[in-house]
């Protein structure tokens, strides 16, 4: 059997499960069905997307199946090449995972009805998107994933901060759809073949060609988080329940990253190379603005979600690259850039669903998730606490986790771009390679404060003095997972390899083989440039670390001594004294807030002898917010309340309007013909 037929019959099994879910919703047995068969469904279509990619087939080899639903003289078309099965195995592992993670947490969830018909209905979502090779079916699958996600966000409607995340979450799947459908009629043309197919064999004027560039970034932009595009995602990420938010942050956004890849890498034809600048400055400026906005927030979930921001700017600055560089000919360095965002996506996935999982388990144990009152928790989670640091230092970029390999390739891509031959390039890459840099050791900064202040220290309320470790099911998602970061670490050049047939069929270009390099080193170019070898670094930090505990163990003095910590000359130490999330960012929202955020810090000392305590207030402001949708909504107000006048007209007035409207198409038609 071929593999689109399976798929597919993978995807009709989560819809039907999503209609058991309805029937059997307030059944005790409820949760583990429903998880269960999603489990079964996602583990078969990841283990054939996967041995599809592995068969490393090119792409005028994939296999299309046409159904005789959707538009009467085009049908549905489904597909699987090399990209499509790459993102498929990352959201059904993603899939997997999750409904393992969910067999525990489910448990504790208070709306299962208003959760269970949604969560594979999602799930088959994403899927039939990734299958699509048609607009119409691209397009039904993109609302349909859009709308069973709304639905999960607006799980726990009867807190007013998740219906205010569930309607921007609507207002901006709408004008994501928006732009999408205007990208694919501009595809089509004038022939109106909307089939991939016959977009992908079209000549497109280079107006064309930007402005679908540009509708694709507003489109596939908005779902993914791009600045200044992303307002909807803090909002509705932790809205929804951890393992949904794990699947929306992890792999729903890398599902508008496949849109954007599709469309402008395949369908589109040659880019241009001013392409690659723009997506260049969006994707640097989202990567830095995100990860400072993670670096302000107190709640984990909200800094978690702005952290994948940064991670998807950092994915679409690969992608400029790769752009930048197929529009002059390098293909080398183009497949390197191509593989290095490819790599991220599923590194992202890796360990943002980590942290989601992790962010549940704590939610679950303490019901808190504002950091400033917990504390303390590696004594009570201590599972929780070492997989969690796992993703910490995964998505800090730092060796041997797999944060690090992606990153490290992205570096070697922008190391390429002293040979492209427009000036323009030669300057900005570099500047934003700088900025890389700066996101990725603020990355570092943002998660040392969000495990020290969760995990370390003392409790700092009672539900944190109180919390207990977590189910079995969610540790042992979590413990896959990071297995997973290490083991992509370590064992890169497995991964890059099996990456090769997506950048075949897109750059027309791939990296060397790194399997048949000695001692699992990857040289991404050639060795006189650089290489890297993930499991010597593990080693020799195992070796380090272990050789130093035991020369500490060994000579130092055997008398154990214990003391109180010093007190500062206060007899009692409250736990209110450690560093909080605010004291934590508070150097960097000093170097950078003024200029990102507007910041004023306020600081009201009584004078000596006045009992009154001492108060410190910081004021913060989200310009994008305020400077561009603030002012969007009052003229949407202002609009609506003048035009709210014509309801109340007479017959006659309606008439005349009618009259008016019908002249001025004409008119318009006239003058365009």
């Amino acid at each position: 059997m071929t593999p689109v037929p399976v798929l597919l019959t993978c995807e009709a099994g989560l819809l039907g499960t999503a209609v058991l879910a309805v029937l059997i919703a307030r059944s005790n047995r409820s949760t583990p069905v429903v998880y269960g068969a999603s489990l079964i469904f996602c583990t078969i279509a990841f283990a054939t997307a996967l041995a599809y990619l592995a068969t490393g087939l090119p792409s005028t080899d994939a296999p299309v199946l046409v159904l005789p639903i959707g538009l009467p003289w085009l049908g549905s078309h489904f597909r699987l090449d090399a990209l499509a099965a790459f993102f498929l195995t990352v959201i059904n592992l993603g899939g997997v995972l999750s409904s393992i993670y969910a067999l525990g947490y489910g448990r504790h969830e208070q709306t299962t009805h208003r959760v269970l018909p949604f969560f594979p209905a999602f799930l088959a979502g994403m899927n039939l998107v990734i299958l699509a090779d048609d607009a119409f079916t691209f397009l039904i699958s993109w609302e349909f994933m859009s709308l069973a996600s709304w639905a999960l966000v607006m799980a726990h409607h009867h807190d007013a901060r998740n219906l205010k995340a569930g309607y921007f979450f609507i207002v901006m799947a709408s004008f994501g759809t928006l732009a999408l459908l205007l990208a694919f009629s501009l595809l089509a043309g004038l022939s109106g073949d909307y089939g991939f197919t016959a977009m992908r064999i079209s000549e497109h004027t280079p107006l064309t060609a930007g402005l679908v560039l540009v509708l694709l970034l507003l489109g596939a932009g908005s779902k993914a988080g791009l600045v200044p595009l992303h307002v909807w995602l803090p909002l509705a990420h932790p809205a929804a329940p951890s393992h949904v938010s794990a699947l929306m942050s992890g792999v729903m956004t890398k599902v508008a990253v496949y849109g954007f890849i599709r469309v402008v890498f395949d369908l589109l034809g040659m880019p241009a190379w001013w392409s690659g600048i723009v997506v260049l400055i969006i994707g640097s400026g989202t990567a830095v603005l995100g990860i400072l906005q993670a670096l302000m927030e107190s709640d984990l979930k909200r800094l978690l979600a702005y952290s994948t921001i940064e991670n998807i700017g950092v994915i679409f600055v690969s992608l400029g690259l790769a752009l930048a560089f197929k529009a002059n000919g390098m293909g080398l360095a183009a497949a390197l850039a191509l593989t290095a965002a490819l790599f991220h996506v599923l590194n992202h996935s890796f360990f943002k669903s980590l942290l989601f999982f992790g962010a549940g388990a704590v939610l679950t144990a303490t019901g808190e998730g504002d950091m400033d009152k917990l504390g303390g928790l590696i004594h009570r989670m201590p599972v929780t606490s070492v997989v969690f640091l796992v993703g910490c230092v995964a998505i800090s970029a730092l060796p041997p986790f797999n944060g690090f390999v992606s990153e490290w390739l992205a570096f070697q891509a922008i190391l390429q771009s002293p040979t492209v031959p427009q000036w323009g390039l030669k300057i900005l890459v570099p500047a934003v390679g700088g900025l890389l840099a700066l996101s990725a050791a603020l990355a570092a900064a943002c998660f040392v404060k969000a495990f020290g202040v969760t995990f370390l220290g003392r409790p700092r309320s009672t539900v944190a003095e109180q919390a207990v470790e977590v189910d079995r099911f969610s540790l042992s998602a979590m413990s896959v997972l990071a297995a997973l970061c290490l083991l992509a670490g370590i064992l890169p050049g497995i991964i890059i390899d099996g990456l090769a047939p997506v950048t075949l069929s897109l750059i027309g270009e791939r990296m060397p083989v790194q399997t048949d390099i000695p001692w699992l080193s990857i040289v991404p170019v050639a060795e006189s440039r650089s290489s890297y070898n993930g499991l010597l670094v593990f080693l020799f930090t195992l070796f380090s670390a272990s050789l130093t505990a035991y020369l500490i163990h060994r000579f130092a003095s055997r008398w154990l001594r214990r003391a109180p910590a010093w007190d500062c000359g206060f007899p009692e130490i409250s736990p209110a004294t450690q560093y909080t999330a605010g004291s934590f960012a508070q150097p960097i929202r000093r170097v950078f807030g003024t200029l990102a955020f507007r910041v004023r810090e306020s600081v009201d000392m009584p004078a000596p002898g006045d009992l009154r305590p001492a108060r410190f207030a910081v004021e913060t402001h989200d310009l994008i917010w305020e400077g561009l949708y603030l002012p969007i909504t009052g003229a949407v107000g202002f609009a609506a309340e003048k035009l709210n006048h014509l309801q109340f007209l007479t017959i006659r007035r309606y008439l005349s309007l009618v009259f008016l409207a019908l002249v001025f198409l004409l008119l318009v038609l006239a003058l365009w013909s």
